[in-house]
């Protein structure tokens, strides 16, 4: 009972971090809507299936707000290490994989919270939402935000400073997004270049949303399903093990 209320604690405090700091809400936004809006307007190809270009890249700008979001509110565990409220919490009567569990939930929740604010903008973009469309969405913005707060856990887990994670999350985040091909179409890249982007997680978040929103997708999504669940479990696992031998 004691690790299921810590999860809990844990959850509820990010959600009320991200409810009171209105700033973060909306600054937030600002570079998704840019390239929405900016790039998805000059550039005007019709892709396959007679999808305009700001249709298509519209679900992997809402994957790159859950994506940013979801891994830099990681961030918050290196402030609490800062301020000794993480050593409180390692102290305490409760298991690390409660504590893992409790910052990936809160992490995930607020980057959904995020991601369905760009997900209510679809009519500017000419994509029709309905109430089964926008439950999936949510369905499979919680799975891309979970993999991705499970990495961003591994990330912060051990580090003492933020100004270090910040420089390892953007040294990381970026080639994750690119690759992806939540911005273009993977169809004709080179082959090293689509080996990378098989190898990007991200890559089935986005092929998955792109799927679930507009119908467009290259693989199957309970590959995308799959795929991003065994990469949460492998990083929920490590988070874990570095919880387990932090002071």
């Amino acid at each position: 009972m004691s690790d299921i209320l810590a999860i809990y604690v844990l959850w509820l405090r990010d959600i009320k971090h991200y409810w009171y700091d209105k700033i973060r809400i909306f600054a937030s936004l600002g570079q998704p809507l840019l390239i929405l809006f900016v790039l998805g307007t000059a550039l005007t190809p019709t892709l396959q299936g007679g999808v305009s270009f700001s249709k298509y890249i519209f679900p992997g700008v809402i994957s790159m707000t859950v994506l940013f979001t979801s891994i830099f509110s990681a961030i918050s565990i290196v402030w609490d290490r800062e301020f000794g409220f993480l050593k409180e919490v390692l102290v305490a009567p409760i298991s690390r994989w409660s504590i893992v569990a409790g910052k990936a939930l809160g992490g995930s929740t607020v980057a959904v919270m995020q991601g369905a604010i760009m997900l209510f903008m679809a009519p500017l973009v000419g994509v029709e939402l309905n109430l089964l469309i926008i439950v999936k969405s949510i369905l499979a913005m919680f799975i891309i935000a979970l993999a991705m707060n499970s990495l961003g856990i591994v990330i912060a887990a051990r580090m003492k400073e933020m100004e270090g994670f910040q420089m390892v999350v953007n040294f990381i985040i970026m080639p994750l997004f690119f690759l992806s091909g939540a911005l273009f179409p993977t169809d004709k890249l080179p082959q090293w270049l689509l080996l990378l982007n098989r190898f990007d997680p991200l890559t089935y978040g986005v092929d998955l949303l792109r799927k679930t929103i507009i119908g467009i997708s290259n693989f199957h999504s309970i590959i995308n399903i799959g795929v991003l669940l065994v990469f949460t479990l492998i990083m929920f696992s490590i988070a874990v093990f570095e919880f387990n031998i932090s002071e």
